[in-house]
């Protein structure tokens, strides 16, 4: 089951629809959850099984610490996959550097941060660190890098971007560049990739973990580049919203992932993405200091969310099981807080990613190709349309009336 074809994605639904009811298998590939150990963990297993969770992430506390970490950890992630009724995303925080779950110590390729690859000269060093990245999780059975970070180090003093050295530069088209040759060997192996944190994290003060951070005052436009240029590119596979408050994109100040303002009209409509949107973690506190579960979901779905991730590895955040999460998003759907429009959206956007699994860069290319094609067709149809339209306007105009002594007095009149 490495590699899924998009007939397959799209077959396999229907024949599960006559066991089960397709509302309950649609929000469960909305739910991403998070477990607490190293071991196969059952509770989840029965959850993916039920098709209660369309993916699942890993933390450093779910790597067996042992000689014999990468054959342990590769078998618990096939036991889930082939568990899944539909392919299941299996996703991790593999940016390299701090953010880094597969430690050198664990017996797993060393990695730098984004930082230390944007201050080579060359950039072979990020050509190098992303390979070894992204061919180690290949291998273990990850097809979801929560990577590359494409915000900008506009603060150098912010606590978890530039002071963590996650960001690859203080200069926005650097970040482009470098992000680019991140993703390129990810899609070498068939690792789908996710840029964040949307709409931009780089110039905050405060870190969302641990409560709200409002970069109203310091964020500016230069952020959004890397993802309008990655977008427009076809190097966006994915995004990951962030927490932060910013009462310039959204004058109410809700929190990226819960607002409308920033994920349906600036980050579908303004940049054209129509992919997958995962949430940030909801177990953050920016989240849940302020917001209860069901509340968050409510508002995370309706603003554009696809997936919801609920950790469970931050501290002082209730637990959130797959079934917990599921269970309030139907009763939501069946009460109509949550559209079953808006859930059929989602789903669609995640089946299409799905899709996508196990393709190589060559395949990937051949695709994109095909869709600029496609645009530049539509675009050409359209013009000759207009044209045609415009000559036959001209057809029914009658001619003008030319002008004598008459009309110019007329006019005059």
């Amino acid at each position: 089951m490495k590699y899924f074809s998009a007939l397959f994605l799209f077959v396999l639904p229907p024949l599960l629809f006559a066991q089960s009811d397709s509302l309950d298998i649609k929000i469960g590939q909305m739910v991403l959850i998070g477990y607490p150990g190293p071991e196969l963990d059952t509770t989840v297993l029965d959850a993916i099984k039920s098709g209660k969770a369309g993916s699942i992430i890993l933390f450093e506390k779910n790597v067996p610490k042992s000689t014999t970490a990468f054959a342990t950890l590769k078998k618990v992630l096939w036991t889930y996959q082939h568990a899944a009724p539909i392919p299941l995303l299996i996703c991790i925080d593999q940016e390299g550097g701090r953010v880094n779950r597969l430690k050198d110590k664990y017996g797993f390729p060393r990695s730098i941060t984004a930082s230390a690859m944007g201050k080579a000269k060359t950039l072979d060093s990020v050509r190098f660190y992303a390979e070894a990245i992204a061919s180690n999780l290949a291998g273990l059975g990850f097809n979801v890098n929560f990577a590359p970070v494409v915000d900008v180090a506009t603060n150098p003093d912010n606590p978890v971007i530039a002071k963590a050295g996650r960001s690859f530069s203080a200069n926005a088209d650097s970040v482009t560049l470098l992000a680019k040759e991140y993703i390129i060997p990810h899609r070498k192996f068939g690792v789908i990739t996710a840029l964040k944190h949307f709409p931009g994290h780089g110039s905050s003060e405060d870190d969302t973990h641990f409560g709200i951070a409002d970069v109203t005052k310091t964020w500016t436009a230069e952020e959004l580049k890397p993802y309008r240029e990655l977008i427009t590119g076809g190097y966006a596979d994915a995004v990951m919203s962030a927490h932060i408050v910013n009462k310039t994109l959204d004058p109410k100040g809700l929190p990226g992932t819960l607002s409308n303002r920033v994920l349906d009209s600036l980050l579908r409509r303004n940049l054209g993405f129509d992919g997958v949107v995962f949430s940030d973690d909801m177990h953050m506190h920016a989240i849940t200091k302020h917001y209860g579960m069901e509340e968050a979901t409510k508002l995370a779905i309706n603003a554009g969310i696809d997936i919801l991730c609920f950790s469970n590895n931050i501290q002082n955040s209730e637990e959130s099981t797959a079934n917990r999460v599921h269970s309030a998003i139907r009763k939501m759907v069946l009460s109509g807080e949550i559209s079953r429009e808006r859930i059929d959206l989602s789903y669609r956007r995640i089946m299409r990613l799905k899709s996508k699994l196990g393709q190589s860069q060559a395949e990937v290319n051949r695709v994109e190709a095909a869709r600029q094609w496609q645009r530049a067709a539509d675009a050409e149809r359209r013009l000759e349309e207009l044209k045609k339209q415009q000559a036959a306007t001209k057809e029914l105009t009658p001619p003008a009336e030319p002008e004598t002594k008459k009309t110019k007095k007329r006019k005059k009149n």
